[in-house]
């Protein structure tokens, strides 16, 4: 994020660089550089004549270069943008005899999505001399948290833990679609409010109650009451709680369990590091860890195993999800 807000600070100051080569698995900060380019760059009397959006799929590398080469007219500048530019990934490093000698007045921007260069090769070494590579990686889930707060900050908003956990319960770590759904928040809610459980279930749909976040800590807790109920209303609503992420999202629990029972020091801070959590939750763990010993977390994870590979379909003799995990969840608890 850092380096996102430091391209976009240069640009702003007018240290423009000829190339952008935007690269990587997530594509949420590859389309928002390159949207803040294609609106921040030339007036809207200078787009007409001097900005064009390119794909990957209908042109070539030689075609991008004539287009690059191009001089604008009645503007300082022109910019080309190569949207799913990685369409052209066996013939991008023809662009290189561009990119060693780049017009000075264009303002080229590649969008490669989802790979990346060889940095060992002509082309990434010489986007390295004459402009910028920004590699755009994926955060791991653990991150994503974080992610929201900050995000949240800049805009004058706050958010509970726990919201900010079912909006990754729910959305992973696709930040373009968690991008989307506070979005739709900061619609309804007014500035300096704190996004709460609540907010989330009325204005994104996911249930504050029955989610997987709450099952995981019943599950921890031990809570029969509480983990029936919760996966009653899992088999009553599956298109929305797909037995394989609930599976997932049980198996890493346990699996961190596992971690936690080798741990020698299992002060807050040290656990927070190791299992890579916030520290907010390694209470849950602790309780969980009282209540699973070591070798009933290795038997649970074998259950786990076995009812993953029944949710697809094996030996399984078509039994409904919602039985799967009522019987999973019963060989846990018991």
């Amino acid at each position: 994020m850092s380096d996102v807000s430091k391209i976009v600070s240069d640009i702003k100051n007018g240290n423009i660089k000829p190339i952008y080569f935007l690269m990587g698995e997530e594509p949420y900060y590859i389309d928002k550089i390159s949207e803040f380019i294609e609106s921040n760059i030339l007036t809207e009397e200078e787009k007409g004549f001097n900005q064009m959006v390119l794909y990957g799929r209908d042109v070539t590398v030689e075609e991008i270069s004539d287009n690059a080469k191009r001089f604008p007219m009645m503007a300082d500048r022109q910019v080309v943008i190569v949207k799913e530019a990685q369409d052209l990934s066996r013939t991008i490093e023809k662009l290189v005899s561009y990119v060693e000698n780049p017009q000075p007045s264009t303002i080229l921007v590649i969008c490669y999505k989802y790979k990346t260069l060889d940095k060992r090769k002509k082309l990434y070494k010489a986007i390295q001399k004459n402009g910028i590579v920004y590699n755009s990686k994926k955060l791991y889930e653990n991150q994503v948290g974080e992610w929201i707060r900050r995000v949240l900050l800049g805009k004058n908003y706050k958010i509970e833990t726990k919201a900010a956990v079912m909006l990754v319960e729910f959305l992973g770590n696709d930040l373009s679609k968690i991008s989307n759904e506070l979005n739709k928040l900061m619609v309804v809610l007014p500035k300096e409010s704190t996004i709460t459980p609540k907010d989330i279930e009325e204005n994104i749909g996911i249930s504050k109650d029955y989610n997987n976040f709450e099952l995981r800590k019943a599950v921890g807790e031990r809570n029969v009451y509480k983990v029936n109920m919760i996966i009653n209303y899992f088999a009553k609503n599956q298109k929305a709680n797909p037995i394989v992420v609930t599976i997932s999202l049980l198996n890493s629990l346990f699996t961190q369990l596992l971690m936690y029972h080798s741990l020698k020091d299992t002060s807050k801070n040290s656990v927070a590091r190791a299992l890579k959590i916030n520290p907010f939750f390694v209470s849950d763990y602790a309780t969980a860890a009282r209540n699973y010993p070591m070798r009933k977390v290795s038997q649970i994870i074998a259950f786990l195993r076995e009812a993953d590979v029944k949710s697809k379909g094996v030996g399984a003799n078509a039994l409904p999800s919602g039985d799967i995990l009522k019987e999973l969840l019963f060989k846990i608890i018991h």
